[in-house]
């Protein structure tokens, strides 16, 4: 069971405790154990009055105070946010020299050119990290069968060469707010009901037939019909694809949403509809440019 403290008025306790000499206690006690009350030192008493003082004075001088809309500015008008435009000012102006090269060049030679494509590429990759990572993946491999594209491959739906990848970038794909933008539109072919469920099937075995995939070749066959009838005006005779519609290949293991059953059936009944920002109003030209290089030297660049 716990004690209670003592108090400390007990004389009894105070005389047994107490020797001549002994400062005053802090008229605490517990368990007969009690605490002198010594004065702090003097140099610690003036360090922490200093301290305020240094508070105070720094409140003053230096914005510190939060208010609703912004903080107090300071008697010397300091600003860390003003000394930060100053030193991304200070880069943008070396820079310029260079961003302004870069606007100039032709597209097809800014990989010929050693220190353009140099300072193309880390500016572009600056660009990517902060613009198109969310999309695209850190390391640009994209996001399997969830319609973002992988951009390390040589598998371009519209074209992977320095103009067309330029294009895409400025204008962006299906969006609402660049009347240039990429566009292109797949039927849906089971919703809209373009073709029977038996049909789809044997289309989607086709297309798996044709991709070197595992497949049931009675309805493969059967399907060959179907696409050669609705599939043809975009995918090409042999499937393999119009980037002037941004038609996909179908004869390779490359797939944008998926090329297991499932996922083929579903682009066939529902069709697929990726969309991309245009970025010519939020990037400069430069920039474009920068992260078009930095994309078309990611390895897929045509």
């Amino acid at each position: 069971m716990s004690k209670s403290p003592k108090n400390v008025t007990d004389p009894k306790l105070r005389a047994k405790n107490h020797q001549d000499g002994d400062p005053n206690t802090t008229g605490h006690v517990w368990d007969g154990i009690e605490e002198f009350d010594n004065p702090m030192p003097r140099w610690w008493l003036w360090s922490f009055y200093a301290c305020i003082v240094w508070a105070l004075l720094y409140s003053i001088a230096y914005p510190a105070w939060p208010m609703l809309t912004r903080a107090t500015p300071g008697l010397l008008g300091a600003s860390t946010r003003a000394d930060v435009a100053v030193d991304i000012q200070t880069f943008v102006d070396r820079n310029a020299p260079m961003r302004a090269a870069l606007e100039a060049a032709d597209l097809a030679a800014i990989p010929t050119d050693p220190e353009l494509v140099s300072f193309a590429n880390n500016a572009g990759a600056a660009v990517y990290r902060t613009w198109c990572a969310q999309c695209h993946g850190s390391g640009a491999a994209g996001v399997q069968a969830s319609g973002y594209p992988n951009l390390l491959d040589d598998d371009w739906l519209w074209g992977g060469d320095m103009e067309s990848i330029h294009y895409t970038i400025s204008h962006g794909i299906r969006n609402t707010t660049d009347e240039d933008a990429r566009l292109s539109e797949m039927p849906r072919f089971g919703v809209d009901e373009l073709l029977e469920k038996a049909q789809i099937d044997e289309v989607v075995q086709h297309v798996r037939a044709i991709s070197g995939q595992d497949h049931d070749a009675t309805l493969a066959a059967a399907g060959a019909g179907v696409f050669a009838e609705n599939c043809t005006g975009c995918h090409m005779e042999d499937g393999s694809g119009n980037r002037d519609l941004g038609a996909p290949n179908l004869t390779d293991a490359i797939w944008l949403y998926g090329g297991d059953v499932a996922s083929l059936q579903h682009t066939v009944i529902y069709s697929r509809a990726g969309a991309m920002p245009n970025w010519n109003t939020r990037l400069s030209e430069a920039d474009i440019r920068a992260v078009a290089t930095y994309v078309h030297g990611l390895g897929g660049g045509e």
